[in-house]
């Protein structure tokens, strides 16, 4: 059957309604027929004041009836009277004993009393000769159904979004149920587990939630194998490029001696040097874009760490200065050394490229209120305003006049921008007012460090 998931609603919706009305009515029939008699204690009050004056009757005693029944008509507010009725029938016609027997001049005490009539029933509660009868318009107080026109919107509007609200929980939990899971499905296919499918959890459902768990469970399936193959072909890549860049290097290393090509083979190795670089960057960029590593694992010191790196900048661009600018302790937990330490070496490797030389590239670390700073700036040409996002993207370069004398191949900086991001941190790119441009690396302080500020 096509459709399955709308037949289930619309029967569920169908059956709801039906029910609701059902239960409704019933309710408010029941209801209203419980609220529609005397109370016992009422009642029990105007047969008391019957047997008094039944009393009062058959002792002969006409002045203290008279009395009597003034005082209840005074207490109650209401008409009261004892009546003697005396059928007689004409024409030859006779009464059948059981309507003689049931014969009253008004209500019963226990009958039920319509609740929609404005004038109050005269009530009768016959006296023990059959003949004489104690009558009373009932009193305003003693009128049952005195919260029933409150009881009755209640019932009609309240009760109706109860059960509706339940009829809509029932579908909510129906159609949200199999939705949880496709969306704790689709969280674990993110974090890189492909092996996750949707259609065993759902049991035997066989509607269109059911043929959406397929489709995800083919769709995971598909996306795993082509993960998978990335992964191996990415590797087989790796392997056959490092090979060959060693083998480039080991003829390199045995044509050196001969003089005439020391100039050609310097460029060529300055060539395989930046393009082992360049694949190693590539790798590892691509690792932290699809394997979402855990990296926060060491706790150091940053000085330390950007002292290093700045060591060793200094002696691979002799030509310029690095003005330093560090305090004495700097710790940093949940982070990685390794990591952190290769992205401040690309954003300052980048920041040397781009100083001409004799130039000067500054490094500062401050400490702010919640992180720590890290600003390296350069003294270069700058960067365009619409360029300063553009610049951290996989092979982004900007085109320049001395673009011959610049090696690099725009993954640098992007390389950086994911390390940084992946230990908690934030990367980002100005103009500075003078000349130059100035990298901003922010990581996060010590929770110990941030309470204490």
């Amino acid at each position: 059957m096509k459709k399955r998931l709308f037949w289930k609603l619309f029967a569920l919706i169908v059956l709801g309604s039906i029910s609701l009305m059902m239960v409704a009515h019933w309710l408010i029939v029941h209801t209203e027929q419980k609220m529609s008699f005397i109370s016992p204690l009422h009642q029990q009050t105007l047969r008391d004041y019957a047997r008094e004056a039944e009393q009062y009757y058959q002792q002969g005693d006409m002045a203290t009836l008279t009395q009597f029944l003034a005082r209840v008509s005074d207490e109650e507010q209401t008409w009261v009277a004892v009546v003697e009725s005396d059928l007689t029938p004409i024409a030859g016609t006779t009464l059948l004993p059981s309507y003689k027997e049931r014969f009253t001049l008004g209500r019963d005490v226990s009958w039920k009393i319509h609740l929609y009539f404005k004038e109050n029933p005269v009530m009768d509660v016959t006296f023990e000769d059959g003949n004489t009868h104690f009558l009373i318009l009932l009193p305003q107080h003693m009128r049952p159904g005195t919260y029933w026109p409150a009881t009755s919107v209640l019932m009609q509007i309240f009760l109706p979004i109860l059960l509706m609200s339940l009829i809509s929980i029932v579908i909510y939990r129906h159609v949200m149920q199999p939705l949880r899971q496709l969306q704790h499905a689709a969280k674990q296919v993110a974090e890189g587990d492909f092996s996750i499918r949707l259609k065993p959890r759902l049991g035997n459902r066989s509607d269109e939630i059911a043929t959406l768990a397929e489709t995800f469970d083919s769709m995971a399936e598909h996306i795993g194998r082509l993960i998978q193959n990335q992964r191996h072909l990415t590797a087989d890549l790796s392997h056959e490029m490092r090979t060959i860049l060693t083998r480039i290097e080991l003829a390199l290393g045995q044509t050196e001696n001969n003089k005439e090509h020391i100039q050609a083979l310097d460029r060529i190795r300055t060539e395989v040097q930046q393009m082992r670089r360049m694949v190693e960057d590539t790798l590892t960029l691509a690792w932290l874009d699809g394997e979402s590593p855990q990296l926060q694992t060491d706790e150091m010191d940053l000085t330390e760490l950007i002292d290093s790196v700045v060591e060793d900048a200094r002696f691979e661009f002799p030509t310029r200065e690095i003005a330093l600018t560090i305090p004495d302790y700097a710790p940093v937990s949940h982070c990685s050394d390794r990591v952190l330490g290769h992205a401040i070496e690309n954003v300052l490797r980048n920041a040397l490229y781009h100083t001409p030389e004799g130039g000067t590239v500054s490094v500062q670390l401050r400490q702010a209120e919640t992180e720590y700073l890290i600003l390296i700036t350069d003294q270069g040409p700058g960067v365009a305003e619409k360029h300063l996002e553009d610049i951290f993207k996989p092979f982004f370069r900007l085109k320049r006049q001395n673009q011959s004398t610049y090696k690099g191949f725009g993954i640098g900086l992007s390389l950086a921008k994911r390390q940084v991001e992946a230990l908690g941190g934030r990367i980002y790119a100005s103009n500075i007012a003078s000349q130059g441009l100035q990298i901003t690396v922010t990581l996060p302080l010590p929770v110990v460090y941030v309470k204490q500020n």
